[in-house]
């Protein structure tokens, strides 16, 4: 019994020994794939999709106020049969007006998708090699912990942000003040 006591406490402290020799890190997996340049192009390409979306979507609504328009005007001096050939028409067009909104939406759900999956993966692919140069048993992403003491893990964002490319001073909060700048430069242009 003695010696099961004495090989159980050398097993223990011996996994405790190997746990305060391995390795984590942490990352801000979010931080690093929203500021990759490749993001960028990502983001051009899904907004001149969404604005061709739009105006699509436009010319239907347009052709649907006309045809409204041309109801509203007119169906007082229709006979019946009109009317409801003309009122078919309208809800034939609402229909299709939806459908394609949600067709629309779905094909740039799956441009996101085909969009950012290599990104991720480049990103998750030098993090990986990252974390093998430092000997790293394991990577975490900093958005799952509730608290983590820096002292004690290994912090790979900025090495990550330099392997991917991404500008030295570079933040979500830069990043979001362009964005801005750039919907704000479009609005003023569309006003004129």
């Amino acid at each position: 019994m003695k010696k099961v006591i004495i090989i159980a406490a050398m097993a223990l402290m011996s996994v405790a020994a190997m746990a305060q020799e391995t390795k984590f890190a942490f990352v801000d997996f979010n931080e690093i794939v929203m500021l990759m340049p490749e993001m960028d192009e990502a983001r051009a390409t899904l907004e001149e999709n969404s604005k061709t979306n739009e105006e699509i979507l436009m010319t239907m609504y347009e052709e649907y106020q006309n045809k409204m328009k041309q109801y509203q005007q007119n169906a007082a001096s229709w006979s019946q049969s009109i009317r409801e050939m003309k009122e078919k028409e309208l809800v034939d067009i609402e229909s299709r007006l939806e459908q394609s909104q949600q067709s629309l939406q779905q094909e740039l759900q799956q441009l996101q998708q085909s969009l950012q999956a290599p990104i991720v993966e480049k990103a998750n692919k030098a993090i990986g090699e990252l974390a093998k140069a430092k000997g790293v048993a394991a990577v975490y992403d900093r958005s799952t912990f509730l608290y983590v003491d820096e002292t004690q893990m290994i912090n790979l964002t900025p090495e990550a942000r330099v392997a991917l490319g991404i500008p030295e001073g570079r933040t979500l909060e830069t990043l979001q003040a362009e964005m801005m700048a750039k919907a704000q430069a479009a609005q003023a242009a569309q006003a004129q």
